[in-house]
C-alpha cells in the first residue's frame, strides 16, 4: 500500500482512509495500525533523520515513536488529528534524545559522530535537478545556518518547508498559536534570506554556468 506524503491534506478519501484505521486500531486492531506504520514510517523517519543526522539513532526513534502513539493511541479524540498528532511524538520524542545526549556528552559517556547523508532527506519535490553533489551542498549550508536560528526558529522552519506543513499544522503540532508560529518563521526566513553564502549558491544555480557555446 502506498500512501501519498501530502494525503491528509489532500484527497477526502486518504484522510476518510486514515481516519477508519485509527479508529479500528483505538478499538484494538493491531493489523490497522500496523498499516498506519506503513503509511507515516518514510515521513516520520526522515523527520527524525533531519533532525539527528544518524540512521540507527532515527531507526530507533522511529521504533520508540510508534510504541508511544500505540500506547496512547486511545487518549487521541479525533481521528482526522491522528497526522500532527503523531509528528509532536515525533518531534519530542527527538527532543529528549537530544537533551539525553547532552547529557551523556556532559559526562564524557558517548561521542558526537554522525552517519548523516543529506540526500536522503531532500526536501518534497525539491530541489529538482540538482545531483547529489549539488544537494548534499545545499543541506550543507541550510544546516549551517539553522545553527543561527533559536530552537523554535529551527522546529518551525523544518516542519514548514522540509515536512511540509502547512501553518496550521505547525501549531498543532508544536501547541503554538498560529501568530506565534508565524512570527518565528518569519524570523527564520530573514535570517535565510539575509544569508551571504546561501544566497550566492543559489544565484549560482539559478543561472548556471556562462554559456560558452560560439555566438
Amino acid at each position: 500500500m502506498t500512501y501519498p506524503e501530502d494525503a491528509e491534506s489532500g484527497s477526502s478519501s486518504a484522510r476518510d482512509q486514515v481516519s477508519l484505521l485509527v479508529d479500528r486500531a483505538r478499538a484494538g486492531d493491531r493489523a490497522a495500525f500496523e498499516e498506519l506504520i506503513v503509511l507515516h514510517q518514510n515521513e516520520i523517519f526522515r523527520l527524525v533523520f533531519f533532525r539527528t543526522r544518524s540512521r540507527m539513532d532515527s531507526e530507533d526513534l522511529m521504533q520508540d515513536v510508534f510504541l508511544l502513539a500505540f500506547k496512547h493511541l486511545p487518549q487521541l479524540k479525533d481521528s482526522d488529528r491522528f497526522r500532527p498528532w503523531l509528528y509532536r511524538i515525533a518531534v519530542n520524542r527527538v527532543r529528549d534524545f537530544h537533551r539525553k545526549k547532552k547529557f551523556l556528552a556532559f559526562f564524557g559517556l558517548t561521542d558526537e559522530k554522525s552517519e548523516g547523508d543529506p540526500a536522503d532527506v531532500a526536501p518534497h519535490g525539491n530541489p529538482g535537478a540538482l545531483d547529489k553533489i549539488l544537494r548534499d551542498e545545499f543541506w550543507s549550508h541550510v544546516r549551517r545556518l539553522s545553527n543561527r536560528f533559536s530552537p523554535m526558529e529551527k522546529e518551525v522552519f523544518f516542519l514548514r518547508f522540509v515536512d511540509n506543513f502547512n501553518i496550521r499544522e505547525v501549531a498543532n503540532i508544536l501547541k503554538k498559536s498560529e501568530s506565534a508560529v508565524k512570527t518565528h518563521l518569519y524570523r527564520a526566513i530573514k535570517k535565510f534570506r539575509e544569508d551571504s553564502d546561501l544566497n550566492d549558491f543559489l544565484e549560482g544555480e539559478r543561472h548556471g554556468e556562462p554559456d560558452e557555446r560560439p555566438s
